[in-house]
């Protein structure tokens, strides 16, 4: 199903930026543009990200690095 009709990005394709490590909608938007036109979908991808754990923020937790530190901004 298409989480973002805008650039075609499929609910898979948020799952598997997630899985490799985005756990916020900003973060799937540097990976893939989902979210960055017309925001329709931000609701979509939150609540996708919302269910799924995320190794990153899992660590941060349990008192890893900072999530900022561990994903550059796209520039």
């Amino acid at each position: 199903m298409f989480v973002c009709s805008c650039f075609g990005v499929t609910e898979e394709q948020v799952r598997s930026h997630a899985e490799a490590g985005a756990c916020t909608p900003r973060q799937i938007a540097s990976a893939c543009k989902a979210g960055t036109d017309c925001g329709g979908c931000v609701r979509r991808i939150q609540a996708l990200l919302g269910r799924g754990a995320c190794p990153r923020r899992q660590l941060a937790d349990q008192g890893g690095q900072p999530l900022a530190a561990e994903v550059p901004e796209a520039a």
